[in-house]
């Protein structure tokens, strides 16, 4: 049977294995069973796994598979990662990427994420990589037409509203929809991420290439973008760090970044309960000892 909706995200040594345990818990804690997993590891990097780990996240249903990064970019680009997953095979219907440092707070349903003919997503939290003006250079260099829609920056408090510009931290898009040339989304996007790092003009393509492309490539693929409320994608730290979560509204889904802010807003409790309920431990320094008693 075709899942509706399939969550996938980087499961990498050392430090991203520990944040997908946690990512995975609060999956099947706000989306339950219904919906699939697949954690994806750089080839060169599965034999750093902790088995421990690997197990534990078996025991959430969540695979972790293999997928071939080097030699892909050059220079070596980590961020392209996402763009490298994003492009493996999957059976659903629509795929969500999430960056492994996310939480999922509250019951959730697939429905608040998809949206037809569209990727999902959410405006980038700020643009401070280069002005304005790049964007006749990234649109020109990708033969592409601007788009006349402006939108506001999620931590824009002021000024014109600007270019299209979006997180790809959490992106949602459907599976079978093929462009005019029969490409999935994630092919085009990769696509056109290599025509812009291929252009010596344009500023900034380490690490911001992933968040550059992504407005040209939805168009690109004959999709346009869905704009997600805030509170599906509530991204903390940065300018913002210090300031506690919103009382007037329900956040369902945040985007940590380090583990210190998840202490700053309280939510280590929460976290590591949704790992115990979902996986039987309550804290990674457990996993060996439970894993001990029979996993498999």
């Amino acid at each position: 049977m075709t899942e509706r909706l399939t969550f996938f995200f980087i499961v990498e040594p050392p430090k991203y294995q520990l944040m997908a345990c946690y990512l995975a818990a609060s999956i099947r804690e706000a989306f339950g069973p219904e919906v699939a997993m697949i954690g994806y590891c750089p080839a060169h990097k599965m034999g750093d796994l902790d088995p421990d780990m690997v197990k534990i996240l078996a025991r959430m249903g969540c695979e972790v598979r293999a997928m071939q990064t080097e030699g892909i970019f050059d220079p070596p680009y980590p961020h392209g990662n996402k763009m490298i997953a994003a492009m493996q095979p999957r059976d659903s219907e629509f795929s969500c990427f999430l960056d492994s440092d996310i939480l999922f707070l509250r019951p959730n349903d697939p429905s608040n994420l998809i949206h037809d003919g569209h990727v999902s997503l959410t405006p980038a939290a700020s643009m401070g990589w280069a002005g304005q003006g790049v964007w006749d250079v990234i649109y020109r260099t990708a033969n592409q037409e601007i788009p006349e829609q402006r939108i506001r920056l999620m931590n824009q408090n002021k000024g014109k509203d600007r270019m299209p510009y979006f997180s790809s931290g959490l992106f949602v898009f459907p599976e079978q929809h093929r462009n005019s040339e029969g490409l999935r989304f994630p092919e085009v996007w990769m696509q056109v991420a290599a025509i812009l790092d291929a252009e010596p003009e344009i500023p900034s393509k380490r690490p911001y290439l992933d968040q550059m492309s992504l407005p040209l490539a939805i168009r690109r693929a004959g999709l346009d973008w869905h704009i997600l409320p805030k509170e599906q994608h509530y991204i903390l730290g940065g300018r913002k760090r210090g300031e506690p979560l919103p009382q007037d509204r329900e956040i369902f889904t945040v985007h940590y970044r380090n583990w210190d802010i998840v202490k700053e807003h309280g939510l280590t409790r929460l976290a590591k309960t949704m790992l115990e309920r979902h996986a039987g431990v309550r804290r990674i320094s457990q996993i060996s000892k439970a894993t001990k008693d029979a996993v498999e």
